[in-house]
């Protein structure tokens, strides 16, 4: 028999005691969030409701991009047993560098729309976590200031071809000047999607006062607080182009752009040059031929063409032929480290977020994004682990099955 006695006070009142919270609520939130999909939950309680779906949304029907989240869904990994996997090496070599883990930061528009400190948050957590940093053309923060937020950081520029030549060309020398090591060259923007969510929020950079967004700013007086108390928002990089949003997308999407256009960037870039936005393995193998340095798989995060190919699954093919001609990266749709791992098994050498990252940048600026790649770092340690493999290298296609719900039809 358990002796029983009546429970003392003081042990009760002990149970009960809470931890003291700090007066900042960050911390906690972000310590709370052990997912990106919580992250993404904590991001659309604190940014306005067009800010957030301009992020979260995709094209049309938004088919595109659940497709390419699905296919992560539908791995099957095949890990080994019994070997030592006391410490796994997440670093590799990327673009003529080194990275302490197999992913980066994708290349991201409008970031200061999202919360204020935007694209130099976003590089000073990439520089202090050892991994590149991807800024756009449509980047809220100018190439240099960029390289001032993250010194020692490897920086990445994503190029728009626009309509006026000559503003490309000078943005690419800017970039070089500044000791960018990579141009990714993004192609598959020949128009801009239709994306019905930012339509019918009304969506502008900057954000217009209406009483729909006043109503919504109600609960979110922080992010307002931010917005109207820092510097303008503005594609920092494009003041010569014009003043708003759609004057700087009708010269930044051009549909005339083509090979020649890429031969005069080679001409002009000193760095990797990267072709992104690549969805067929005709393309891919045409600009093996042409002699760039690597490609990205993508299909701009769902968010051109609606129920474009899923580039998770035309890696596999891609790999396998020209794996040993150029370097092959992905984005779209990675929302989990062992997302990143599935990628590197089956033959991507390396990943890029977006998503991922704005969602932590929007739960807590520079803080949410460390948090961001701490958690994807952690999935990717612990993926490996489980699979039995002490190092990227080790990834091989045997240990993973891609399971494919969509079977091509064949008449």
């Amino acid at each position: 028999m358990v002796e029983r006695r009546f429970p003392d006070p003081r042990n009760v009142l002990e149970l009960l005691k809470q931890p003291k919270r700090p007066a900042d609520g960050r911390p906690r939130r972000l310590r709370n969030a052990l997912t990106i999909q919580d992250l993404r939950a904590v991001a659309a309680r604190r940014t306005p409701r067009a800010a957030f779906d301009y992020t979260d949304g995709a094209a049309d029907e938004e088919i595109s991009i659940a497709r390419a989240r699905q296919a992560y869904q539908d791995v099957e990994f095949h890990p080994g047993v019994l070997r030592d996997v006391s410490r796994a090496d997440t670093s590799t070599t990327i673009l003529g560098g080194t990275s302490a883990l197999p992913f980066g930061i994708a290349p991201t528009g409008f970031t200061r729309l999202m919360q204020t400190e935007g694209e130099r948050a976003g590089a000073a957590a990439a520089a202090a976590a050892g991994i590149p940093f991807g800024l756009s053309t449509l980047g809220t923060t100018s190439i240099e200031d960029v390289r001032e937020a993250a010194p020692d950081g490897r920086l990445w520029f994503q190029l728009y071809v626009m309509r006026r030549r000559e503003i490309s060309w000078a943005l690419v020398e800017r970039a070089a000047a500044a000791g960018y090591d990579t141009l990714l060259v993004t192609v598959d923007c020949a128009v801009s999607g239709l994306r019905l969510r930012d339509k019918r929020n009304g969506f502008s950079v900057p954000p217009t006062l209406t009483p729909r967004t006043v109503l919504d700013a109600i609960p979110r007086p922080w992010w307002w607080w931010d917005f109207l108390t820092t510097p303008k928002l503005e594609f920092a990089s494009l003041a010569s182009v014009g003043s708003n949003v759609s004057e700087v997308l009708d010269a930044a999407i051009d549909p005339s752009v083509d090979f020649d256009d890429l031969a005069e960037i080679r001409a002009l870039w000193p760095g990797k040059l990267v072709v992104k936005g690549v969805q067929t393995l005709e393309d891919a193998r045409r600009l093996a031929e042409l002699g760039v340095d690597g490609i990205v798989l993508s299909n701009h995060g769902g968010r051109q063409l609606d129920r474009a190919p899923v580039p998770f699954h035309l890696l596999p093919a891609v790999a396998r032929e020209l794996g040993d001609d150029l370097e092959i990266l992905i984005d779209t749709g990675i929302m989990h480290g062992a997302d990143i791992v599935a990628a590197l098994a089956v033959g991507a050498d390396f990943a890029l977020v977006g998503r991922a990252y704005l969602y932590g940048l929007m739960a807590g600026g520079r803080a949410g994004v460390d948090r961001t790649i701490e958690i994807l770092a952690d999935q990717v340690v612990r993926t490996m682990k489980l699979l039995q493999v002490t190092s990227v290298a080790e990834l091989e296609p045997r240990h993973v099955t891609q399971l494919r719900r969509l079977v091509p039809l064949r008449g």
